[in-house]
């Protein structure tokens, strides 16, 4: 069970590295000057590998949560909480895939002050998400 748990947060850790980073190459491609294509493609060839990397490891962190919840059954309101957040991840990690779309085709709709809130947003789910595993308030 301790290597499940080792491999699942070594997973949530990448996971989180790479949900903390595509929203910065996001507020950097909202900023890119109009005539700046060299940059503009540096920055969508680096937000494009991150998302390919980060995606497996986002699959596997569910995976090895799942493991864990049902292999070793783990109960409680507080799991039910942090697997809602851990849905929202999910649905945020899509979103990116969407925005990452959008800047490709050229169809952003939203300037880097946005991109700094959206940035944000993980970060809260985190504090959620290791509050909720380790003090398991209900």
């Amino acid at each position: 069970m301790l290597t499940v748990k080792v491999l699942h947060l070594w997973m949530v850790v990448s996971w989180f590295a790479g949900l903390f980073y595509l929203p910065r190459i996001f507020v950097n491609l909202a900023m890119v000057a109009p005539n700046s294509a060299a940059e503009r493609d540096r920055l969508l060839l680096m937000a494009g590998k991150l998302y390919r990397f980060m995606t497996p490891i986002a699959a596997l962190a569910v995976v090895l949560g799942l493991w864990l919840w049902f292999g070793f059954g783990f109960s409680g309101g507080w799991l039910h909480a942090k697997t809602g957040l851990v849905v929202a991840l999910l649905a945020y990690h899509a979103y990116c895939n969407r925005l990452l779309r959008d800047f490709r085709a050229g169809r952003n709709r939203h300037g880097h002050v946005w991109y700094r809130w959206f940035n944000e947003l993980p970060v809260l789910v985190l504090l959620a998400v290791t509050y909720l595993a380790v003090v398991k308030p209900f």
